[in-house]
C-alpha cells in the first residue's frame, strides 16, 4: 500500500483525542525565514534584519521574530492535532528564550484537557532548542472538528526575497548622481556592444570618454549603431597595441582618470598597465567583481578573478588590500572580509588555510588596515549565518561577508561567473592597484555589467582623489 501522509492532511476528530495525545514538527530558522516573515507581517524591527543593529542590542545578534514560534504551534495545530477542521479560539504564550539563525526548533502540541460539550481542547504547546531550553511555551484553546477531512496538501509558490533595493543597476546609478563625471580614455571600443556601452555612460553622465582606437574602425561601429561620434574626444590609433600604449600615456599625464576596455584582449591593456614604464604602483594589481544577487542582502566583492593566477602570501595581502580600498569607496566603511578555503580550519594539506590564518595575523599586527578580516571560511561559512552557528562559527564576518576572497583565479572566476549565470548576480568588474581605476569589461558581459563598471570606476577615481594610491 502506498504511503500518502507525506502528501494527504488528515484531521482527528473530537471522538478521536485523547488527553495525552501530541504532536510535533521540527524547523530550522534561516534568514529567509525571518525576512519572508517581516515581508509579511510588516513587522521589520531592526534586532531582526540588521545584523550591526542587532550586534549592539542584549541579544548581540540576530534573532527571529517571537510570533513566528508562535506562527509554527499553529501550524501543528491546524495540519496535525487536531488538524483542519480546527478553530482557534484563545492562545496564551510566553517567551522565554530567543531563537538564533540555524537553531532547530522543536515545536510540540499536547492535549491536556477535553470539554465535550463544545467540542473544546486544551494543548500544552513549547517551542524547544537543541539544548533543551525551552523558547516559547504556553497553551492554547481550540474547538476540535467533528468530522473527518482528508485532503492533499497545498502547493506552496516558490517565493524569492528581493532585498530593497537590489535593483543594483539603478542603485549604483542613484548613488553616484550628483557627482562629477571622471575622464575615462576608452581603449580601442571598435565593436558595437563596447561602444555602445560607452555612448550610454557617457549619457549617464558618469564618464567623458577619450577614444583611442584606430578613426576608422570607431566609424564603422559608430555607422553601425546608428550613432554619431561628432564632440566626442578621438585620438587615432594605428591598432590595439598602439591604442593601449596611447591610453597608459594619458593617465600617466594625468590626462584621464580611469581607462576603460573596448574590443582587445586583456592582455594587450594590462600588459601595457605593468610594464615599468606603465601604471604600477606600489600594490600589486588585482581585480575586484562588485557582485549582487537577489539571496544576499547586501552588495559583496569577489576577488580575484581575472588577473592573479595563483598568488602569493604578498600578493594575497595586495589583493585584499585592493578590495578593501574598493569597499570604502562604494561606501562600506568598515568591510567584512572572508578569506576563503575549502574549510574552515587549518591544515598544513592545504596551504590556502595556512594562507589564511597568515593574513588574519597580518590584519591583527596592523599589516593590513581598513577592514576585518577571518579565515580560513568556507563559502557556506562566509555568507551563510545559519551554516555558521550550526558549524559553530562565532565570527563577525562569518554568515556576512562583504569581501570574499578566493585562493585562486580559477576558483574566483568560476565562483563569479556560476553566480552570474546560475544565480542572477549583477557585476561589475574593475582592476585596482594601478595609478588609476581600469574597467575591465569581458566580451560577454551585459550592457548594465558595463555600465555598472562605470559607475564603480567614477566612485574610485573619486576616492583615489583623497587617497591616492
Amino acid at each position: 500500500m502506498t504511503d500518502t501522509s507525506l502528501n494527504t492532511l488528515r484531521n482527528r476528530t473530537f471522538a478521536e483525542l485523547a488527553v495525552g495525545d501530541s504532536a510535533r514538527i521540527e524547523r530550522v530558522l534561516s534568514m529567509r525565514d525571518i525576512q519572508l516573515f517581516a515581508a509579511v507581517s510588516g513587522d521589520l524591527n531592526p534586532q531582526h534584519l540588521d545584523p550591526d543593529f542587532a550586534a549592539g542590542t542584549p541579544f548581540q545578534g540576530i534573532i527571529a521574530h517571537g510570533m513566528w514560534g508562535a506562527s509554527l504551534i499553529s501550524a501543528v495545530l491546524g495540519t496535525q492535532l487536531p488538524g483542519p477542521g480546527t478553530i482557534y479560539l484563545d492562545q496564551s504564550l510566553s517567551f522565554r528564550a530567543p531563537v538564533r539563525i540555524g537553531d532547530r526548533v522543536t515545536v510540540e502540541v499536547r492535549v491536556t484537557a477535553l470539554e465535550a460539550r463544545h467540542r473544546h481542547a486544551r494543548l500544552a504547546c513549547t517551542c524547544t532548542l537543541p539544548d533543551g531550553t525551552i523558547a516559547i511555551q504556553g497553551e492554547a484553546l481550540v474547538q476540535a472538528p467533528d468530522k473527518t477531512v482528508e485532503c492533499p496538501r497545498s502547493t506552496l509558490p516558490d517565493i524569492r526575497i528581493q532585498p530593497s533595493g537590489a535593483d543594483s543597476l539603478q542603485t549604483l546609478l542613484t548613488h553616484v548622481r550628483g557627482r562629477d563625471p571622471i575622464r575615462v580614455a576608452v581603449v580601442h571600443s571598435c565593436d558595437e556592444v563596447s561602444l555602445r556601452a560607452v555612448l550610454e555612460a557617457r549619457r549617464e553622465n558618469l564618464i567623458e570618454p577619450v577614444l583611442v582606437a584606430p578613426r576608422a574602425r570607431l566609424e564603422q561601429a559608430a555607422q553601425a549603431l546608428g550613432a554619431s561620434l561628432e564632440g566626442l574626444d578621438v585620438r587615432d590609433a594605428a591598432h590595439s597595441h598602439a591604442a593601449a600604449d596611447m591610453a597608459v600615456a594619458l593617465a600617466r599625464a594625468g590626462e584621464v582618470e580611469a581607462l576603460m576596455k573596448g574590443s582587445l584582449h586583456t592582455d594587450e591593456l594590462m600588459g601595457a598597465v605593468v610594464r615599468a614604464d606603465g601604471l604600477r604602483t606600489k600594490r600589486r594589481v588585482s581585480h575586484c567583481y562588485l557582485m549582487q544577487v537577489p539571496q544576499y542582502p547586501r552588495p559583496f566583492i569577489i576577488t580575484d578573478a581575472a588577473i592573479n593566477i595563483a598568488p602569493t602570501l604578498e600578493q594575497k595581502a595586495d589583493i585584499i588590500r585592493n578590495a578593501i580600498d574598493l569597499a570604502h569607496a562604494i561606501g562600506v566603511a568598515q568591510p567584512r572580509v572572508a578569506i576563503l578555503a575549502a574549510v574552515e580550519t587549518i591544515s598544513t594539506g592545504m596551504p590556502a588555510t595556512l594562507d589564511a590564518a597568515a593574513l588574519c595575523k597580518m590584519a591583527d599586527r596592523g599589516q593590513i588596515t581598513g577592514g576585518l578580516l577571518d579565515g580560513s571560511l568556507a563559502f557556506d561559512n562566509a555568507v551563510s549565518q545559519a551554516a555558521a552557528h550550526i558549524k559553530g562559527i562565532r565570527s563577525d564576518v562569518a554568515g556576512r561577508a562583504d569581501i570574499l576572497v578566493a585562493p585562486d583565479l580559477e576558483s574566483g572566476n568560476m565562483l563569479a561567473k556560476q553566480l552570474m549565470y546560475l544565480g542572477d548576480a549583477t557585476s561589475a568588474g574593475i582592476v585596482l592597484g594601478a595609478r588609476v581605476p581600469i574597467i575591465l569589461t569581458s566580451r560577454a558581459d551585459s550592457y548594465e555589467s558595463r555600465i555598472a563598471s562605470c559607475a564603480v570606476a567614477l566612485l574610485l577615481a573619486h576616492h583615489y582623489r583623497s587617497t591616492p594610491l
